[in-house]
């Protein structure tokens, strides 16, 4: 079957499609025919061998860990029913560029009647992250809500859930394409952080004192300058580090502010919770509430350039490859 493998640690030019056997289901095991295949930010890192919060993959190493298909086989003790199902599976870290993966029954979840498998891979990856960022933090009506890297997979949907929920929400991205994706999507207010003096667009947007949420995706000195904006007694919530380093809060500060940070430590716990807000970003979509974004779509061949359009800033919404 044809796959795309990462032969070292490096740029995206060490993506480099190949072939390799057919996996088989094994005990408890299901084979996806795979038509998607997502990627993350994460994945890039990995990919670079500098993810901070994983393993290096031992190489050369299928990349992907989340696909859409079909199933075509299954494994001893697994229920046929299976078969000739739409399911997204989990791969884990590895396996998911290729025309075929294998995954553990237990790592499958059922796409929706009438949800396209594009759309299933977005909400159910990113949009169940989103939906766990917005209830830790509680938005409320009428809140001030700053998310940064907002035409992104998560702050695109992040946008939507802010807005579903009452609050007047800050759009902040770099470029005018992106800014008015979160336009379309929903921000009251877009702010381009690659330009000088963007957090203090961000304060006199909310009327002085700054906005009450802030999500926090992009880390390094865009996380710093958001917090030092973030409005006294408001919630900061760290789920990336795009610019290369989480944001560091100096705990006394932010005491002494009543700001309550929750680390990027808080996606370590998300993971029983997945399916649930994975059904539940769904039914909202089903009702119109929030939409994916997919900003850009390839070619399983072309993997190396949707990493490299992921890395350069270039996408916009959510990465896919189509096998």
């Amino acid at each position: 079957m044809r796959v795309v493998q990462a032969i070292r640690f490096g740029g995206p030019e060490v993506l480099v499609p190949g072939e390799a056997p057919d996996p088989v289901a094994g005990p408890g095991q299901v084979v996806v025919e795979v038509a998607v295949a997502g990627m993350t930010f994460v994945e890039t890192q990995i990919r670079r061998g500098t993810a901070r919060w994983h393993e290096r993959p031992q190489l050369p190493y299928v990349p992907g860990g989340l696909v859409a298909g079909t199933v075509s086989a299954v494994g001893p003790d697994v229920d046929p029913a299976w078969l000739e199902r739409q399911v997204l599976a989990r791969t884990g870290q590895t396996g998911g560029f290729a025309e075929r993966a294998a995954a553990q029954v237990g790592e499958l979840f059922p796409v929706p009647d009438g949800l396209g498998l594009p759309e299933a891979i977005a909400l159910y990856g990113d949009g169940s992250t989103a939906q766990g960022l917005a209830e830790r933090v509680t938005i409320g009506p009428g809140d001030w809500v700053l998310v940064e890297a907002a035409a992104g997979g998560v702050g695109s949907l992040l946008v939507q859930l802010a807005k579903a929920a009452g609050a007047r929400v800050v759009g902040a991205a770099r470029g005018s394409r992106k800014l008015d994706v979160a336009r379309k999507l929903g921000a009251d207010v877009t702010v381009d952080y690659s330009e000088p003096g963007w957090a203090d667009h961000v304060r006199e947007a909310t009327g002085g004192p700054g906005p009450d949420v802030v999500f926090d995706g992009v880390g390094g000195e865009i996380g710093r300058a958001a917090f030092a904006v973030t409005a006294r007694g408001g919630r900061f919530s760290v789920h990336g580090a795009s610019s290369g380093e989480p944001t560091l809060i100096d705990p006394a500060e932010a005491h002494r502010r009543g700001v309550t940070v929750i680390g990027i430590e808080q996606l370590f716990s998300f993971r029983p919770h997945m399916v649930r807000w994975a059904e539940r970003m769904m039914s909202h979509a089903a009702v119109g509430l929030v939409r994916p974004v997919i900003g850009q779509t390839f070619p399983l061949e072309r993997a190396a350039d949707a990493h490299a359009a992921i890395e350069n800033r270039t996408a916009v919404g959510k990465t896919l490859l189509l096998i």
